[in-house]
């Protein structure tokens, strides 16, 4: 099966984490599965601009990126939080490769549009293709790659892409069999209660309601891209859980039997029949 999976930058920030996580790549890529992973990293990004004494700034709540702080995201994304996922995946046997956007031109972008001004966030980007042939010749070679939320644009610049919207994007258009958020929270919730199930029509009520908030509303918008671009299976998967990854990962192929009790969230075009659900909740 071909599967994308988005890895929360919260959790690269726990080396424990990143590798039961990487354990479980691995193990995935040597059953035969065609891999991508993507990755975000924000925390991370605030934090060193502040170190360096850069000023972060805000319109709507969305980052204005200028040359500056664009290159300590190429740096962090592409640099640090890449190469030690990367180097974990390796360590456990499944040999895995950096690739950003640059590479090949693997990951296009354009400005992000804002206010009606294409380009008002300086080097703010969305995803528009990928180098499929690129991204498929390695894994014909065996290699897995591992891809920073970075995409490069017509004018030959790198631009800072939602890792969220990246993934879903990517997922659509390798025509992928699952896509999987991995989180640093169990998955959709409703108070403590996690959400097994959540529909494509249930998303804006949840959103209105105020149900969730924040990123996760930014990722059951990019998964609700996935799935109306024809990914067939999405899920929202708290990443700390012991082999969280492998059980979301399996359910792809146990689905439609609906016997195992899966963790985190799966996004659904419509609602399951209720016997379905019933088993699926079992």
């Amino acid at each position: 099966m071909r599967k994308v999976i988005k890895f929360a930058g919260a959790l690269l920030e726990d080396d424990a984490t990143v590798r039961s996580l990487a354990r479980q790549v691995a193990a995935l890529a040597q059953e035969g599965h065609e891999i991508l992973i993507v990755h975000g990293g924000g925390r991370l990004f605030t934090a060193t601009l502040q170190r360096m004494a850069i000023e972060s700034k805000f319109v709507a709540g969305l980052r204005v990126t200028d040359r500056e702080t664009r290159d300590v995201a190429v740096m962090v994304f592409a640099g640090l939080l890449n190469k030690k996922l990367v180097a974990a995946i390796s360590a456990e046997g499944q040999p895995a490769i950096g690739v950003s956007a640059a590479d090949a031109h693997c990951f296009n972008a354009e400005p992000m549009v804002h206010n009606e001004v294409t380009g008002s966030l300086g080097f703010v980007g969305y995803l528009t293709g990928l180098n499929s042939q690129f991204i498929e010749s390695l894994w014909r070679e065996g290699l897995l790659p591992v891809a920073p939320c970075l995409g490069i644009g017509p004018d030959n610049e790198l631009y800072n892409v939602n890792a969220d919207h990246m993934a879903a994007a990517c997922a659509e258009y390798l025509s992928a069999d699952q896509l999987i958020y991995l989180t640093d929270v169990a998955g959709v919730l409703d108070g403590e209660k996690v959400l097994s199930a959540v529909t494509c029509e249930e998303i804006e009520r949840l959103v209105q309601c105020r149900v969730v908030s924040g990123g996760m509303v930014l990722k059951l918008e990019a998964a609700k891209r996935a799935i109306e671009g024809g990914v067939r299976e999405v899920r929202i998967v708290g990443g700390t859980s012991p082999d969280a990854l492998l059980l979301a990962s399996h359910a792809a192929e146990t689905s439609e039997a609906g016997v195992v009790a899966v963790p985190g969230t799966r996004v659904l075009r419509e609602p399951l029949s209720a016997a379905h659900a019933a088993l699926s909740a079992a």
